[in-house]
């Protein structure tokens, strides 16, 4: 029996209707938007309604999926959720998408949080999933509503993050693969720096805050992104014996473009090959990949062929790169960028 090939076959995001820009959280914090686009590169974010969930966002990117690929997702196997805005500690998010969408009830469900690294680690697994043949048809999400863990009063925080959801469909076939080479890795150590409040009340013998909201570090988490993204696509680019300029597109998590700006000085890709979503949907965490993606193939930059290299990297601290072979076939019509 020939190995299976894992390949991504179809593509769906979402974003909430409502719009936050930088004017509006003038009215909420001491900012202003000049401050604002300055220091991270964002002008609006996305934000769910009061009784709009991470589940109800992944249902809508896997129907935008649907509706544009025309693929049945009945007989899907696998559902992997990377979030760390659950609606409930349980029931899983997959398992809410799961009745929602209509799935078969063979299934299996799995949540999976790795922060703003959890979308490439959840790719990660599908693609072991499907190369082992465990499975043959996984729906991997990148989705949270982070809005509803931020202190709107907190300005180092509050201008940062956004709502929103993408979903990747991986498919068994033996033909052609999507994934190159991989790399991941973690200093828990440093998970004081960026975090949200559990039962525990100290980590590392840190006190932590217990607001009930995210809180974040900045400084600490530059510091640490910009010195391990670098290293860890170096690594990637070792592993698969390609070159930065083999890379014809880069996609970090779209956390600040401050953050991204010395990665791609140190890694030696420029910005002019980078993809990223901040500026109109903000930080959203383990969505932003997928959204990013999306918004490149929506604008026609990625065609088959393309070789993407996609790096998280986020609470943990975690970080974690995929080096993709795009042959995302056939090509759809799509609308125009949201």
């Amino acid at each position: 029996m020939e190995q299976s090939k894992a390949r991504i076959t179809a593509i769906g995001s979402y974003v909430p209707d409502k719009r936050m820009t930088n004017f509006d959280l003038e009215k909420l914090v001491d900012t202003n938007d000049e401050w604002i686009m300055q220091r991270t590169g964002i002008r609006e974010r996305r934000i769910s309604e009061p009784d709009q969930y991470t589940s109800d966002l992944c249902v809508s990117a896997a129907q935008d999926l649907m509706r544009r690929y025309d693929k049945s997702l009945y007989d899907v196997d696998l559902i992997l959720v990377a979030t760390t805005t659950p609606d409930f500690i349980f029931p899983s998010v997959a398992a809410i998408v799961q009745d929602k969408l209509g799935i078969s009830s063979s299934v299996g469900v799995i949540d999976l949080s790795a922060a703003c690294s959890g979308f490439v680690y959840a790719l990660h697994v599908a693609q072991g999933m499907v190369a082992s043949g465990l499975h043959r048809k996984v729906l991997v999400f990148g989705a949270d509503t982070m809005s509803k863990i931020t202190d709107y009063t907190d300005r180092t925080t509050c201008i940062l993050f956004g709502d929103g959801a993408g979903v990747v469909l991986v498919e068994s076939e033996t033909e052609e693969t999507s994934f190159l080479a991989y790399h991941q890795g973690t200093d828990g150590i440093g998970g004081a720096h960026v975090y949200l409040n559990g039962i525990a009340d100290k980590l590392n013998g840190v006190e932590l805050s217990n607001t009930g909201n995210i809180v974040q570090n900045g400084r600490e988490v530059f510091r640490w992104a910009v010195r391990n993204v670098p290293e860890g696509v170096k690594a990637i680019l070792e592993k698969s014996s390609f070159t930065t300029n083999d890379v014809d597109w880069f996609i970090p998590h779209s956390a600040n473009l401050r953050i991204i700006e010395p990665i791609c000085e140190r890694t030696g890709i420029p910005l002019e090959r980078t993809l990223y979503s901040l500026e109109n949907f903000g930080n959203t965490s383990a969505a932003t990949i997928p959204l990013s993606l999306d918004l490149g193939i929506r604008e026609g930059k990625l065609n088959d062929g393309d070789r993407i290299l996609i790096y998280g990297f986020g609470a943990g601290l975690t970080h974690a790169g995929l080096l993709l072979n795009w042959n995302l076939h056939p090509q759809v019509q799509l609308p125009e960028a949201k």
